[in-house]
């Protein structure tokens, strides 16, 4: 599934300054010991991704047990670092089908956050696509789905996990980040203009509750909290030495360079460069944004691009500042083709510098869903800049494809980028 006031973002944005640098080329670079070092990479980033989580865990209970205005901010701070590792690691998923099965669970979007909360009213009471649209499981203790009454009079990690998806809504979010996104910031009610959601602590304050049923909101972000850090232990111990992802990509070398390739160029163009920026920019639209709770989306958008280049270049530096390097997908290139190899992380860095500039526009200017709006044309064209960087690296990973002798690799494609008039019908 691709759907699909940021707080110290800076400090958060632990990856911030990433460039890639030229690796010197070894003829003797080996496909098998690019892979597992590949494998390696993907252990960390989830230990990574799974460690901050648990810091977000303690992070929420401490909002839970004594609510407060600086209780919230450091939730959503713990969030918001908690995104960094973990939007690196969306470059195993498109390569890797037990990463894509289970990636909806962590970072589906985007969401009817009238199915889990209380909304504005600008927001509606109903839909066509989805009869949960406003169905309100921390109001209410009964839940009809498809006909069928659901008992939600106790909110569990089972109860929202149950209710994913349900009705085969796509738009149906119950767990994972953005749910906790939407549980601490509430709705962004700013449209296209400055201000990202702004919840109040109290809608967690059992002795002064605003919003009504403290205790059940409470419950539910516990639960989606809960599950977040189970579904990252799950996904940490897939890529561990001897796990299942781990073992499936280094079976077989060649196959295992397809899966390296195919996340890179699925996450560049399709999934990032389409899904998640071009159509918003199309549309000038601000649902369309990816963390649009927080207004942390230029933040995201960047630390998938370095989850790219990490892939080719096999450098990552973890949240504790360890540098990670080993055999790289550039290396191997390169002992063939080092015009293809320069040619491939120029384009990668250029992307880098475009997120860059987007990053430090996010911090400075404006957010991300003011960047797309409509008339807005400095921001958007610091979006498409990004874009087109996308795109262009997307070039080069097919000749890479070509030149490692890969054969045909099917990459995710877009509508808004392949039929960009569809958009609008």
């Amino acid at each position: 599934m691709f759907r699909k006031t940021v707080l110290s973002a800076s400090a958060a944005l632990l990856a911030a300054s990433v460039t890639f640098s030229a690796l010197p080329a070894r003829a003797a670079t080996d496909p098998a010991a690019v892979v597992k070092h590949y494998a390696e990479l993907g252990y960390a980033k989830y230990q990574d991704s799974l460690t901050t989580a648990q810091a977000l865990d303690k992070a929420i209970d401490a909002l839970i047990a004594t609510p407060s205005e600086a209780n919230l901010k450091a939730a959503r701070e713990a969030w918001i670092k908690a995104r960094v590792p973990y939007q690196q690691t969306e470059v195993y998923r498109f390569g890797n089908p037990i990463v894509d099965e289970w990636e909806g669970k962590v970072n589906a979007w985007p969401l009817d956050e009238g199915l889990i909360d209380y909304v504005n009213g600008s927001y509606g009471t109903e839909s066509d696509e989805n009869e949960l649209y406003t169905a309100n499981i921390i109001a209410n203790k009964k839940i009809k789905v498809g006909g069928e009454e659901v008992d939600a009079s106790k909110i569990t990690p089972e109860l929202i996990q149950s209710l994913a998806e349900a009705g085969e809504v796509e738009a149906n979010v119950t767990t994972g980040y953005h749910a906790i996104e939407f549980l601490l910031w509430g709705q962004d009610l700013n449209g296209t203009g400055p201000g990202a959601g702004n919840r109040p602590y109290t809608d967690y304050d059992t002795k002064n509750c605003t919003g009504g049923n403290c205790d059940r909101r409470a419950d539910y972000l516990k639960a989606a909290s809960t599950l977040l850090v189970a579904d990252l232990k799950e996904m940490t111990g897939n890529w561990a030495p001897d796990g299942e992802a781990a073992k499936t990509v280094e079976a077989d070398p060649k196959k295992g360079l397809t899966a390296i390739l195919t996340g890179m160029g699925s996450l560049s163009y399709g999934e990032l460069a389409g899904e998640r920026m071009k159509l918003g920019l199309l549309l000038h639209d601000p649902e369309e944004e990816h963390d649009c709770f927080s207004d942390n989306t230029y933040n995201s958008h960047l630390n998938d691009a370095i989850g790219i280049a990490s892939a080719y270049t096999s450098e990552y530096t973890r949240v504790d500042g360890t540098k990670m390097t080993g055999p790289s997908l550039s290396q191997l290139v390169a002992a063939s083709d080092k015009t293809l190899d320069t040619e491939m992380q120029g384009k990668l860095n250029k992307t880098l510098d475009a997120m860059h500039a987007m990053e430090k526009r996010g911090q400075t200017v404006e957010a991300y869903d003011q960047m797309i709006a409509e008339g807005n044309k400095d921001g958007n064209a610091v979006v498409q800049t990004a874009i087109d960087g996308l795109l262009d690296q997307t070039k080069t990973i097919e000749r890479v494809i070509a030149a490692l002798d890969l054969g045909k690799i099917q990459l995710e494609g877009s509508e808004s980028l392949d039929s960009p008039n569809a958009v609008f019908k």
